[in-house]
């Protein structure tokens, strides 16, 4: 009866990670559709979320593939950055998944600390993949990316080797309020910035990372964002040069 329920306890286990890693796959491809939203109220540039979407499925689906077969038949097409991005990113962490469900992981922290530093160098990879690489003895523009992210992909596989081989603590409690509000501000702050202005969207940006700390004393907040708001508006503009809009765009029109 135990060595059932424990067999359960790791089943289920084993496919919650499976679950995270698949998602951690297309984290990139969901990142460009949300923030291919903000162009549909014209908040930043780039393609819109159908051609997003339609563009990675392709990838993922049949682009990719066929990417791989062209290249053993002797093709020389220059391959799409979504093709790219699933080659070198997606697919390998979908096998990660795939080999996750038949693994008996004995100390998770190491095992998903590992895919996940394994995730960043894959992304790196692929980052600099349009990059010039080396030519005869002669360092390019992407032979240090390259030789890091290798060097990253190597060592987060031998940490997520020892979480399959020794026994270590198990997944503790991560608390993601934090860190997702943080990404909210960051992303609010890219998509705003050109409507709003810097002045609305700094200050804004700041309330909306204070809202990931329970400890947060609102009056305080609104007086350091005040100020960092201030700073922003002579920093930018004054100091850097940067042309950036100071106030909403209804405002000035």
């Amino acid at each position: 009866m135990a060595d059932t329920m424990g067999h359960s306890a790791t089943t289920t286990r084993n496919t919650r990670l499976a679950i995270g890693f698949c998602l951690l796959a297309i984290a990139p491809q969901i990142f460009e559709l949300i923030w291919s939203i903000g162009t549909i109220f014209g908040w930043g540039t780039g393609r819109g979320p159908v051609t997003v979407v339609t563009s990675h499925v392709t990838a993922l689906l049949a682009g990719a593939p066929s990417a791989v077969f062209g290249s053993f038949g002797g093709g020389t097409k220059k391959m799409s950055s979504e093709v790219l991005l699933a080659l070198i990113y997606s697919y390998p962490l979908f096998v990660v998944a795939i080999l996750t469900l038949f693994m008996t992981v004995r100390s998770a922290q190491d095992y998903v600390g590992g895919v996940v530093l394994m995730a960043l160098a894959l992304f790196a990879l692929w980052a600099g993949s349009d990059l010039q690489g080396m030519r005869g003895f002669s360092f390019g523009a992407g032979t240090a990316p390259r030789m890091f992210g290798g060097l990253l992909v190597a060592l987060s596989a031998g940490i997520a080797l020892t979480g399959l081989l020794t026994d270590g603590p198990a997944m503790a409690h991560y608390s993601w309020r934090g860190p997702l509000f943080v990404m909210a501000a960051i992303v609010f702050f890219a998509l705003a910035i050109r409507p709003l202005g810097l002045v609305v969207t700094a200050f804004a940006s700041f309330m909306i990372a204070a809202t990931g700390s329970e400890e947060t004393r609102w009056l305080e907040a609104a007086i350091v964002g005040a100020c960092l708001t201030l700073g922003c508006a002579i920093l930018f503009p004054y100091v850097l040069g940067l042309p950036m809009p100071m106030f909403p765009r209804f405002l000035i029109q």
